[in-house]
């Protein structure tokens, strides 16, 4: 399947897109290019294979959970206008 100019101008129309008039041919090729790389990929016969989940059928790798900071709440709450219990206060904003 080959897009002609006029089918590019008409998908940039509903895609919203300003192109230039300079643009359309090397937008077109490139378009072509794609849709016959598809084409291509389509063409492959897949029969007996089964679907993939995930192309690397491997757990992750989770690191230790261990504490990397230190707590400096106090620090960052000494700027804050007011709280309680290492809590900010803010003002009520539901009735």
């Amino acid at each position: 399947m080959a897009l002609q100019r006029c089918d590019v101008e008409k998908i940039a129309h509903l895609a919203r897109l300003g192109l230039d008039e300079g643009d359309l041919p090397r937008i077109t090729d490139a378009l072509n290019s794609i849709l016959g790389l598809v084409d291509q990929m389509q063409a492959v016969d897949t029969s007996g294979i089964e679907p993939l989940a995930h192309p690397l059928e491997a757990s992750q790798r989770l690191r230790a959970d261990v504490v990397t900071e230190r707590n400096q709440r106090e620090a960052y709450q000494a700027v804050a206008p007011a709280t309680q219990d290492g809590l900010y206060l803010v003002p009520k904003v539901i009735e």
